[in-house]
């Protein structure tokens, strides 16, 4: 028997989990930390490192408080964090800066230049992350800070990832020859892939700028699956945090990974770790290029896999902010959405408050809500969001599909599915397939399932999994629901790839209004 930890940064906070290898989670909490915005740079999105390595400690010494368990009872340390969340550091491998948080948008113009001039030299990376290199990613981000800190260039030693820099931190390296980087991190945000010798290459770097130069070599330590070990607890953060020194911590990943893995994924499955965003993420043994997805990269969710990472960059954003607007909370404004039938509001909404991330992979896309008239409720809207997600869902897994990826169950994980019913209904309606969730919270188990590993508790991810993740509960589609549905699909896709592509013939658009009231109609009539 052994008794881990497994650690889970989200947007606005850390959570928790101690975790024994026979009952499973024993205990779990969790602590906040500040994400600063600039309401005059809604781009804007940044965190501080000593904000969240302090909640960190407050979160572990909780989690020990709340299983009842001494702190020196814990055989090992994992933990998977937001990405691409990146930070720039000095000497000593101290932060220059805050963290570039994975919502921070304000490298749209970087990332348009890296897409441009890698299909221009036809850098074959581009291709295994959808076509487009994202806002969101690591080399946009870091070329972003370079040019807006020119005084701060010359102490610039090497950026990390969160988890790398977290791992990191608890392992007291201050070196970068002592680095181990997560190849799920790199490999899905920064064109790592052993198929091209790792990094791009420093010639292709330089041609999208100059400032580049010697970035490729600064970015140096050992790029490992997460069956490996990035360290061990140093006795600095072992008394922080009320554990053990020298307990194994293994290579870090970003959290939807790690979640997919704590939500008992297979190859075969889809899962949908919803939460502020949406991550969508499969497993294959076989990776094959899916134009418009985020990545397929070897070892990132599964090191005996390749990784399929897609997804939608505002879901329950969307619904805080509707309901921010309507000056109420979402849970308030959830109540009496139970008795909404498919298709009712007649509204149709697009889930591109954030931009889109997959399939377009478009920064410049905003909200848009179809079909709105004078007696339509902030509600209504809720309603219709929550129906938008699942189609743009749709239109990702019939892409992930459409190339390969095998998709024989879908499972709702993240947050917001185990507290909003409505969602998983409308999901599997609007998929027509049934729609798996966890019997409680699966985030921080998957980091878990990796800190098992590292004490030798079990051999494999698949056993580790089998003995601590939770069951699943069913949601079934409902056979009159889908029928609505199948009729709003297509006009959502036309409008999707009509309004999100640059010169597309937006002539199937003029029936989308009057198909929306028709169906509305339809619907309040048939009781």
């Amino acid at each position: 028997m052994a008794i881990v930890a497994g650690v889970d940064f989200g947007t606005l906070g850390v959570r928790v989990t101690l975790v024994d290898s026979a009952k499973g989670p024993i205990g779990t909490a969790s602590a906040s930390y500040p994400l600063h915005r600039r309401r005059e740079d809604p781009n804007y999105a940044t965190q501080s490192h000593a904000d969240q390595m302090a909640a960190l400690a407050a979160a572990t010494r909780d989690a020990l408080k709340t299983a009842a368990i001494d702190g020196a009872q814990v055989a090992a340390i994992a933990l998977d964090t937001t990405g691409s969340t990146v930070v720039p550091v000095g000497q000593g491998l101290e932060p220059l800066d805050e963290y570039y948080l994975w919502c921070d948008h304000r490298a749209f113009a970087e990332a348009e230049e890296i897409t441009r001039k890698a299909h221009e030299l036809r850098f074959e990376g581009i291709e295994w992350c959808g076509g487009v290199y994202s806002h969101e990613w690591g080399f946009a981000k870091l070329l972003h800070w370079l040019r807006h800190n020119p005084e701060k260039r010359s102490r610039f030693v090497t950026a990390l990832e969160h988890c790398d820099m977290v791992a990191a931190t608890l392992c007291g390296v201050t070196d970068v020859s002592g680095l181990k980087r997560s190849v799920c991190a790199m490999g899905h945000k920064w064109m790592w892939n052993p198929k091209w010798g790792g990094l791009p290459p420093e010639e292709f770097l330089v041609a999208v700028d100059p400032l580049f130069a010697g970035v490729r070599a600064k970015l140096a330590g050992q790029y490992l699956t997460s069956d490996h070990l990035a360290g061990h607890l140093s006795p600095k953060w072992a008394s922080q945090l009320g554990l053990r020194p020298g307990i194994p911590i293994p290579v870090g990943a970003f959290d939807a990974h790690w979640d997919a893995i704590g939500a008992n994924i297979r190859e075969g499955d889809v899962v949908n770790v919803v939460g502020t965003s949406t991550c969508i993420m499969a497993i294959a043994k076989k990776p094959q290029l899916v134009p418009g997805v985020c990545g397929v990269v070897p070892g990132s969710v599964h090191p005996q896999y390749a990784g399929i990472e897609a997804g939608l960059s505002a879901v329950g954003d969307i619904f805080d902010a509707i309901a921010q607007r309507a000056g109420t909370t979402v849970a308030a404004l959830s109540e009496g959405l139970a008795a909404y039938r498919a298709g009712q509001t007649g509204l149709l909404r697009l889930s591109w408050d954030n931009g889109d991330r997959t399939v377009l992979v478009n920064p410049e896309l905003g909200g848009v809500t179809l079909g709105w008239n004078l007696v339509h409720t902030a509600q209504d809207e809720l309603f219709a969001a929550i129906e938008g997600t699942a189609f743009h869902t749709r239109i990702i897994l019939e892409r992930m599909a459409g190339h390969g990826v095998r998709i024989d169950r879908v499972i709702n994980a993240g947050g917001v599915p185990q507290k909003n019913e409505i969602l998983n209904r409308v999901y599997a309606n609007v998929l027509n397939k049934p729609v798996l969730v966890p019997a409680g919270i699966p985030t921080s188990l998957g980091s878990g399932i990796f800190a098992l590993l590292a004490a030798g508790a079990f051999k494999t991810a698949e056993e580790a999994q089998a003995a601590v993740c939770l069951p699943f509960r069913t949601v079934e589609p409902d056979a009159k629901s889908a029928a609505v549905y199948q009729q709003l699909y297509p006009l959502y896709r036309d409008v999707y790839f009509a309004l999100g592509t640059r010169d597309a013939a937006p002539a199937a658009l003029g029936r989308v209004l009057p198909e929306l009231r028709k169906i509305a109609a339809q619907v309040r009539n048939a009781g």
